[in-house]
């Protein structure tokens, strides 16, 4: 491995990705910064930095996923002690934004939680932000600290490209997720569809009308998050039913909670390609899931954000 030539670029990780964290600082050329998480009997976290950070500019790897309560706790005690140790700036790596699904008052009285996060980073002492397809883009203004937002549509595109599966269409589950929709279309020169369906409740989700052509195709469904896994499999099955060939699904963050597994085990979901800023126990590992890295992504943003260069060459 080739050694990273400045000493004052330093990764750490915590508890949520550390194999992730490791692939990052291998692809940049570091080894993983010293440190520790131990808890108190009570449950308390504590952290010790077990290396000088004076001066240096740190990188630290925490996708707040579940337990994401605990994760979240562990990242703002983490800034803490960086800030305390005279750290020069703090950049806080989220392959995966917890709590953002939060974004907006859909009804009264109710939280706006993503927000209520941004205030926490920055409060500890982030200074920058760096994640991976944010759930609602708006969430960038949520912060008064640089936000670098990368996507991994390319990364979905170019597996696929590889495939070489012919005759496809790119569907959209829903009129939020067009744009995505859009994006990977145009990489891969298809034609987009959308499911019309309304969510009742959280994590429910009912198909109702199918827009674009589909009979006959390979159909590809990309969403951003794929959760108890409902949209998704509710969206493969109405496509066979409605005339496609075979159905591929693709998301970034694979939450993958309650009945996801078991779902797109029974589902008409061919292959289900996720990226690993949510690391997947071995139970969640079934054959029909490919997991992609964004590792080499999110090593090369860092480097770019450290030594001053553009960043936005990274979202194409």
């Amino acid at each position: 491995m080739a050694q990273y030539s400045d000493k004052n670029l330093k990764v750490f990780t915590l508890n949520s990705n550390p194999e992730l964290a490791h692939e990052i600082a291998k692809e940049i050329g570091l080894e993983i910064g010293q440190s520790s998480v131990t808890r108190f009997s009570d449950g308390e976290i504590q952290i010790n930095i077990e290396e000088s950070i004076r001066g240096c500019d740190i990188y630290i790897i925490q996708s707040t996923c579940s337990p994401a309560n605990e994760h979240i706790m562990e990242l703002l005690i983490m800034i803490d002690a960086l800030k305390r140790a005279s750290a020069n700036n703090i950049n806080v790596v989220l392959p995966y934004y917890g709590y953002a699904r939060q974004d907006r008052k859909a009804r009264s009285r109710e939280p706006i939680t993503a927000k209520l996060i941004a205030n926490l980073l920055e409060t500890a002492g982030a200074t920058r932000v760096i994640t991976l397809d944010l759930h609602a883009t708006q969430i960038q203004g949520f912060f008064d600290i640089p936000v670098d937002q990368l996507v991994g549509v390319p990364i979905l595109a170019n597996y696929f490209e590889q495939k070489d599966l012919g005759d496809i269409v790119i569907v959209s589950p829903d009129h939020g997720g067009v744009v995505r929709a859009r994006k990977m279309a145009d990489r891969l020169k298809a034609p987009i569809a959308i499911i019309d369906k309304r969510r009742p409740k959280p994590n429910t989700a009912e198909v109702m009308n199918i827009i674009g052509n589909i009979e006959g195709k390979t159909a590809i469904i990309i969403d951003d998050i794929i959760d108890t896994a409902g949209t998704m499999t509710l969206a493969a099955n109405a496509m066979i039913e409605n005339g496609a060939k075979e159905v591929y699904a693709c998301s970034t963050h694979p939450v993958l909670s309650g009945p996801a597994i078991e779902r797109i085990k029974n589902s008409k979901i061919k292959e289900l390609v996720v990226t690993n800023s949510i690391p997947l126990p071995e139970e969640k590992m079934i054959d029909n899931i490919t997991q992609l890295s964004v590792g080499p992504l999110l090593a090369k943003a860092i480097v770019h954000v450290h030594e001053e260069r553009s960043v936005s060459r990274l979202f194409d």
